[in-house]
């Protein structure tokens, strides 16, 4: 499906609509959906978890503890200073 089609749908009596297939197997497949609402327009976008993994490993800290003991490690984080 092309980025500027334009579809001209019927809502149902309880104002529903159906979104195309196509589209909901391309960019809908766990079945959730974002809903941006501007003033009389309404933009329907692909929901996704957002990837966290980018940020493993990815914290740096002053420790004076032995990153091997991680009990010391953990309460020196903890520590309020």
């Amino acid at each position: 499906m092309a980025s500027d089609v334009e579809i001209i749908k019927e809502l149902d009596k309880q104002g529903r609509l159906v979104i195309p297939k196509n589209w909901r197997e391309k960019y809908a497949k766990k079945g959730k959906v974002i809903l941006k609402i501007e003033d009389d327009t309404i933009i329907v976008k692909p929901y996704e978890l957002a990837d966290i993994t980018e940020f493993f490993d990815k914290i740096e800290v002053d420790v004076k503890s032995d990153l091997s003991d991680w009990k010391s490690v953990r309460r020196e984080l903890l520590e309020i200073r």
